[in-house]
């Protein structure tokens, strides 16, 4: 299989489900207060996908080393367009549950999924490009994907969720018609082998890559729970500005991953571009908090952006490089850690900051050093392992 024929598609696929996503994202609490919603409802609502996407991902993950990434892929973003439709209908808060929950069952196979087709298709010293072009997918159209649903949202909340659903159904399109099957049969993992603990990727010095992850995410997740916050009592940024400081940091973070970290992991490794893009994190969350206006704002945050959009990317071809376990199962598991962060990265960033409105930023900053650190623990702890072979 030619990567270079395969990419563009998954980079479509990839792209548009998050439009898709994205676009029911600034409309989901509006919806949620018309059919009666709370504050608090609307917070478990946001938090059940995650927590679903939590338990689902690894599943996925490892279903699709037994039977293909195609009818996975095919099963998430079906479950996606089955989302948006119910809540697109739903005239009831219950509705709006069982929508999200149906979605993040499913779309939980999307990602992983995505990531595993990679590895597949990828020379090991490729991958950390390919992943990046994956990265750069999701951030792009999360970046469009708010824009068109606040458009539509003006006609009717329930217009955006029709939308998104039609994309996804145009996305299955391609997949089924023209994305081929990256894991041949004879790659496949035996469909009736004794059953894999979700955790048998979580072992020896891998285990701090997962732990890293779930750090970088948490600590992100504080950022854009409490951000709007802080600028608007600091730097008086209105809303409108908010959403175009977050679309100027999503360019920045789509170029790092669409462009650099592909051409800085093949000549220096994914170890390094790790590094970097956690000093980079930890100097952004600094620097935020010295924001003054919108431009200190865009480009603090687009700097701290462009330095976890490193991150990612070189986590998931580092795993998928190291690991014996299957490509599906180590995404999937990575997945997972990934949702626990966005879970508990919230209602954490939300507390700190209502002991100090800078908190947030600076125990940011101070996690990305701790994440540092925990990566030097990880090197060091492979190396020996790795020493007596190489003697």
């Amino acid at each position: 299989m030619e990567t270079k024929k395969v990419l563009p598609v998954l980079f479509l696929v990839m792209f548009l489900v998050m439009v898709g996503f994205g676009i029911i994202i600034p409309v989901i609490p509006f919806l949620a207060e018309k059919v009666g919603g709370s504050p608090t409802e609307l917070g478990l609502l946001m938090a059940v996908y995650s927590f679903m996407q939590l338990f689902f991902a690894p599943i996925w993950g490892r279903i699709s080393d037994r039977v293909g990434r195609k009818p996975v892929m095919a099963i998430g973003i079906a479950g996606l367009a089955v989302s948006f439709f119910i809540m697109a209908l739903a005239d009831s808060l219950w509705g709006l549950f069982v929508a999200r929950m149906v979605g993040g069952v499913l779309s939980s196979a999307n990602m992983p999924t995505a990531m595993a087709y990679v590895a597949d298709i990828t020379k090991p010293e490729e991958r950390g490009k390919g992943m990046g072009i994956i990265g750069a997918a999701t951030g792009l159209g999360f970046i469009f994907g708010p824009a068109i649903g606040g458009i539509f949202s003006k006609t009717s909340l329930n217009v955006p969720f029709y939308i998104a659903g039609i994309s996804s159904m145009i996305t299955l399109l391609l997949v089924m018609f023209l994305l081929k099957e990256s894991l041949p049969v004879e790659k496949r993992a035996p469909r009736f082998k004794s059953k894999q603990s979700r955790w048998s990727g979580f072992k020896g010095p891998l285990s701090y890559l997962f732990i890293l992850q779930m750090i970088v995410t948490l600590s992100m997740a504080g950022l854009e729970t409490t951000f709007a916050y802080f600028a608007a009592k600091k730097a008086d940024i209105s809303l409108v500005q908010l959403g175009y400081i977050f679309m100027i940091m999503g360019f920045g973070s789509a170029i790092v991953q669409g462009g650099l970290v592909g051409r800085l992991s093949k000549k220096y490794g994914e170890g390094v571009v790790i590094q970097l893009g956690l000093i980079i994190s930890a100097v952004g969350f600094a620097l935020i908090l010295f924001s003054s206006g919108f431009w200190t704002s865009a480009i603090f945050l687009t700097f701290f952006g462009m330095g976890n959009g490193f991150i990612r990317p070189a986590i998931s071809a580092l795993l998928t490089k190291r690991s014996n376990t299957g490509h599906g199962s180590i995404t999937g598991l990575l997945s997972s850690f990934d949702s626990f962060g966005r879970i508990a990265g919230p209602p954490i960033g939300g507390w700190l900051f209502s002991i100090s409105n800078g908190l947030p930023f600076l125990s940011g900053a101070i996690l990305s050093v701790f994440a540092w650190i925990l990566f030097q623990n990880y090197q060091a702890r492979a190396n020996r392992i790795e020493a007596p072979y190489n003697c």
